[in-house]
């Protein structure tokens, strides 16, 4: 599952994010390919279960500051850069 320019939910892996729904499925497959339940995760992200679970099924008004704080406690990464700079666009 590599990156693609494409939407991620079309192969489920990681890329471009274009919904909430992408951002919670991304954040749902790293935490299952590093083998968390969603309890585990969400204490060892500081965030409650309610939360994580809510992320991970996109929901539109999860607060942005927790879900970076989950974002970058398990290892991911966000950018944000113009589309005219899209560094995953196929020159």
């Amino acid at each position: 599952m590599g990156a693609t320019n494409d939407d991620t939910g079309k192969d489920g892996g990681y890329g471009r994010i274009a919904s909430v729904e992408q951002l919670g499925r991304v954040i749902r497959l790293k935490r299952k390919e590093i083998g968390l339940r969603q309890e585990v995760a969400a204490g060892m992200t500081g965030v409650g279960t309610k939360f994580l679970s809510q992320l991970e099924n996109g929901k539109e008004t999860a607060e942005l500051g927790k879900a970076l704080q989950v974002l970058k406690k398990l290892g991911l990464e966000l950018y944000v850069f113009p589309r005219s700079a899209d560094p995953l666009k196929e020159h």
